[in-house]
């Protein structure tokens, strides 16, 4: 049996087997902080460094660096866990981070954790806070960020670039995870509980809240700075309360990873409430927006959006074959379908496959035919056009009509039958004698893009054209 005086012994050796090297790795920590700071202007201060009783964990407090211009650091807490040389995780609790100048602008966190960084210390001299962030996951805690000024910072960190409009603003997140981090992708980047308030901006002053919003595979393309492609976004639970815009939003999800020959875009339930925006709007303003807005809606004050795009690719040796659906439903107003199916020539030289996926547009493939079939459908907005139209231009809805009508053969006999066919076509469901106007196009083969687009109103001339309502 041990005796006390062997049970005290025993313990002391244990305490110091384990202080021991922690003890080094909090002398390691405080010098390596203070040398980071060391010879650059402003005054950094540091509290007590410590190390946990069994090793594993190191903690320094109140941390604060104040450059001359009044910037600020502070963190309450900084803790290496694990090896100090290859962390198993790095922890700011309490982080604010204060700047001044152009950009006047705030951000704090109540916990930050950087899974697997590339070192104790997440910033170094010369790194970027790109550069910081290379970790194989990031959580983050009570995040709020807020600002004022007419620019925003480069990603470099320099010169700013120009805002479209000064203005100041609040954004606060909940909680945010990101995972698989390197210097030019983010693997997946999940937050939830946002929410953001804003004095001024495209939109005028609000606020938004937004539940859930999750991004995959987000990459920043080599050599383009500002160019970025994305495997897949989703957000949820969206709303808008801001003096040019009401509205809520009940899903987008973007798939944006064409490498698998096909994507798309769902929005579902986007609601614009235009009786509380034209309350918001001008005076002067308000009789022409009501009358827009009656005929969107009925009368109601409230329109409802939901939309769908999806595209797909095949490739076919040195040619492929490109198909799309879309489709747009405007609640009691419209839906407005399209159907294409195109098959292209591929430019010499390149990689199919790459070339398809990363494809932002048909420039420099050659068309070798294809069709493209457009439906409009009326849901109501057609129905209620003349009275209002009429009404806005002091005539009866009968001479409306007939002008209405006038024109049409009017533009069709200066662009062709083609486009006469089109704008009869909305006078009758205008009439209620067609619900629906479908336009079937056949293109040209061996013909660009390009030089399609150099001459639109030739293309009559230039394609097969075929217009039918019912």
């Amino acid at each position: 049996m041990l005796t006390t005086t062997t049970r005290i012994a025993a313990l002391a050796a244990m305490l110091a087997l384990s202080t021991g090297p922690a003890l080094a790795d909090a002398e390691r920590l405080e010098a390596d902080l203070r040398a980071r700071f060391a010879g650059t202007p402003g005054e950094f201060t540091l509290g007590e460094v410590s190390d946990s009783l069994l090793g594993g964990r190191t903690t320094a407090e109140d941390l604060s660096f104040v450059e001359p211009g009044g910037e600020r650091v502070s963190v309450a807490r900084y803790v290496v866990e694990g090896d100090y040389d290859a962390p198993d995780a790095v922890i700011l609790e309490g982080l604010n981070v204060e700047a001044r100048g152009e950009d006047v602008g705030r951000i704090t966190a109540e916990r930050m954790r950087v899974a697997e960084p590339e070192g104790p210390l997440l910033w170094g001299e010369g790194r970027s806070l790109e550069e910081a962030f290379v970790a194989a996951e990031l959580t983050i805690d009570g995040l709020a960020m807020e600002g004022e000024g007419g620019g925003v910072a480069s990603a470099d960190g320099k010169k700013p670039r120009p805002a479209r409009a000064a203005s100041r603003g609040r954004v606060t997140v909940e909680h945010l995870q990101a995972v698989d981090l390197s210097r030019r992708a983010v693997g997946r980047l999940e937050m939830s509980g946002i929410a953001g308030e804003s004095e001024g901006g495209d939109i005028g002053a609000g606020r938004f809240s937004l539940a859930a919003l999750r991004i995959e595979g987000l990459r920043q393309r080599d050599g383009e700075e500002e160019d970025a492609t994305l495997d897949r976004l989703e957000m949820n639970d969206l709303s808008i309360e801001a003096d040019r815009l009401v509205a809520e939003l009940a899903s987008l999800s973007v798939d944006g990873d064409m490498t698998d020959g096909e994507g798309g875009v769902r929005l579902e339930s986007l609601e614009l409430d235009l009786a509380r925006m034209i309350e918001m709007a001008p005076p002067a303003e308000r009789t022409q927006l009501r009358m827009a807005s009656n005929v969107l809606t009925g009368g109601s004050g409230r329109l409802t959006l939901d939309a769908v795009f999806d595209g797909n690719w095949e490739a076919l040796g040195a040619k492929a074959l490109l198909a799309g659906e879309s489709r747009i439903s405007a609640g009691d107003a419209f839906r407005w379908d399209l159907d294409v199916e195109l098959p292209v020539r591929l430019p010499d030289g390149v990689e199919p496959s790459t070339y398809l996926a990363r494809m932002d547009d048909l420039e420099g493939v050659t068309l070798l035919g294809g069709e493209i079939e457009t439906t409009l459908t009326d849901l109501g907005l057609f129905g209620r056009m003349p009275a209002v139209m009429a009404a806005s231009r002091g005539i009866g809805e009968a001479q409306f009509l007939e002008q209405a009508r006038t024109q049409a053969k009017g533009f069709g006999t200066m662009l062709g039958p083609e486009f006469g066919a089109v704008l009869d076509g909305l006078v009758d469901m205008m009439e209620g004698q067609a619900s629906e106007l479908m336009v079937h196009l056949t293109l040209p083969a061996e013909s660009g893009v390009d030089s399609l687009a150099a001459d639109p109103l030739a293309l009559p001339s230039k394609l097969s054209m075929r217009v039918e309502t019912r």
